[in-house]
C-alpha cells in the first residue's frame, strides 16, 4: 500500500526565510531532533555553498556513526551538471540529492530570459540527473519549480524525462502557494498516474492553504498508487509566508476525518517529539510559537468560554480532537528560581563542571574538561546565545565533530 513519508526542509528552505538564520550547530541539532521524530529525510543544506562545507561533511560523519538512525541527509542543487560536479568535490560522501529547475512558462520566459527554453530545460535537468547517478548518487528527487503554474502536459513530459534519466522521485513545487486542495489533488493524481514515480509535495503558504494542499497532494499520489513525500518545516518556517508546518501535517493526516482511516503515515513518525522539537526551533530561530499554532501553541488546549470549559471538563473529546500527551506536552518542567550557574563564552572550569555534573556527565580529568569547555565557549560565540542542555550534551559526546561543525573556512 502506498504511504506518506516526511521530508523536512527546515535546514534548506526554512533557513532561506528572510531575516532569520540558524547556526551550523543549531542545524545539526535540528537534524538530530528530526531523526528522533522519525522523519524519513532531512534536506540538510547546500553542497555547493562553501560556508556549508564543514557542516555538511561533519553531519555525514555523524550519520556514519549512526547518530541519525535511518534518516537520510540530502542536499539541494540546481539541476545543472556544474553543480553536481562541485557538490561531489566539496562533499564527497553525499548520496542523496534534490535537483531543481524551473518549469513554468512564467519562469522560463521571465526568469531564464532566453538562456533556456522548454526543450533545453529538460535537457539540462536530464544531464544533471545522469551525471549525479554516474558519480554515485543513491537517490535523486527532481524538483519542478513552479509546478503548480506549469502546463500539465509539459510537466508530464518533463517528469517522464527525469524518470528516464534515473530520478527516483518528482518534487511537485507549489512555489507560490498558487494551488488549492482541489487543483493540487487533480494535477498530482494525473501526474502520478502518467509517470508512475513517487511524488514529493512541496507547498508554500502564500494563500494560507499550505497544510491542506500538502495533504491533498499526498493523498492524490497515494490514490494513484504511488508513495508521497510531504516537504515540511518546523513551526511552518520558510520563504515568505512559510512552508507546511511539520506538526500540523502530522496532525492532519492522523486525525482528519478524510485521512485518518484512509492513508498510511510512515510508522516511524513519533508525534511525542513534537513539543520538544518545536520549542528548540523556536529558541534557535528566535521566533515565538504563535499561541494558536496547531498542537503546540499556548492556546491549543486552552478553554475559557463557559460552554467549552464545561464540555472539556466532562469529556476532553467534546472540544479536543487529540490529546496534549500525544505531542509530548504535559511533562513537568523544572525551572531554577534560585542560584543558577550557566556556561558562556567566558565561563571558568569550576562553573562549567558544575553545569555538566547536573547533566550527569563526568570528565576523566581536568584536561578533558578543559577541552570541552573551550568548545562550549566557541559554541556560545557560534550561536550568539546560551547553549541548550541538548547542545551541551552533543558537544561532550562528539567534540571533534562539533569542532568541525563550528569551523568555517572563508
Amino acid at each position: 500500500m502506498a504511504k506518506i513519508y516526511l521530508l523536512d526542509v527546515t535546514n534548506r528552505d526554512g533557513v532561506q526565510t528572510s531575516r532569520i538564520c540558524l547556526s551550523k550547530l543549531q542545524k545539526t541539532m535540528v537534524n538530530l531532533y528530526l531523526s528522533q521524530m522519525g522523519v524519513f529525510q532531512s534536506e540538510f543544506g547546500f553542497p555547493v555553498t562553501h560556508h556549508e562545507t564543514n557542516y555538511l561533511n561533519a553531519n555525514l560523519a555523524l550519520a556514519k556513526k549512526g547518530a541519525f538512525g535511518s534518516m537520510r541527509l540530502s542536499g539541494w542543487l540546481r539541476a545543472i551538471p556544474s553543480d553536481v560536479k562541485l557538490a561531489f568535490k566539496l562533499v564527497p560522501l553525499i548520496k542523496h540529492f534534490n535537483l531543481s529547475i524551473s518549469t513554468s512558462d512564467q519562469m522560463i520566459k521571465h526568469k531564464f530570459r532566453g538562456k533556456l527554453d522548454h526543450a533545453s530545460v529538460i535537457e539540462e535537468m536530464a544531464s544533471a540527473v545522469k551525471l549525479a547517478k554516474k558519480m554515485g548518487a543513491k537517490s535523486i528527487g527532481v524538483n519542478a519549480e513552479d509546478a503548480s503554474r506549469t502546463d500539465i502536459d509539459y510537466l508530464i513530459s518533463f517528469s517522464q524525462a527525469a524518470k528516464e534519466a534515473g530520478a527516483d522521485r518528482l518534487r511537485y513545487c507549489d512555489t507560490l502557494g498558487f494551488d488549492s486542495p482541489i487543483t493540487i489533488y487533480e494535477r498530482v493524481k494525473k501526474l502520478a498516474e502518467a509517470i508512475h514515480l513517487p511524488i514529493e509535495i512541496h507547498c508554500h503558504n502564500d494563500l494560507g492553504m499550505v497544510v491542506a494542499n500538502s495533504v491533498c497532494g499526498a493523498a492524490a499520489a497515494n490514490d494513484a498508487g504511488e508513495d508521497a513525500y510531504i516537504n515540511t518545516c518546523i513551526n511552518g518556517m520558510g520563504e515568505r509566508a512559510g512552508n507546511a508546518d511539520l506538526v500540523a501535517v502530522i496532525l492532519a493526516i492522523k486525525f482528519s476525518s478524510g485521512t485518518r482511516d484512509k492513508y498510511v503515515l510512515d510508522k516511524k513518525v513519533n508525534l511525542k517529539l513534537a513539543w520538544k522539537i518545536c520549542k528548540y526551533a523556536s529558541y534557535a530561530f528566535g521566533i515565538p510559537i504563535p499561541i494558536n499554532q496547531p498542537g503546540v501553541g499556548t492556546n491549543a488546549f486552552a478553554h475559557e468560554s463557559g460552554i467549552h470549559a464545561d464540555g472539556a471538563l466532562k469529556d476532553r473529546r467534546n472540544y479536543e480532537l487529540y490529546d496534549f500527551e500525544d505531542l509530548g506536552r504535559g511533562e513537568p518542567e523544572t525551572v531554577d528560581t534560585g542560584r543558577k550557574i550557566t556556561t558562556g563564552e567566558y565561563s571558568g572550569i569550576k562553573g562549567f563542571r558544575n553545569v555538566y555534573e547536573k547533566l550527569e556527565i563526568k570528565f576523566h580529568d581536568d584536561k578533558e574538561a578543559a577541552k570541552i569547555l573551550e568548545l562550549v565557549r566557541y559554541g556560545n560565540v557560534h550561536n550568539q546565545k546560551s547553549l541548550t542542555e541538548s547542545e551541551l550534551m552533543f558537544i561532550a559526546k562528539y567534540p571533534e565533530i562539533a569542532r568541525k561543525i563550528m569551523s568555517v573556512t572563508p
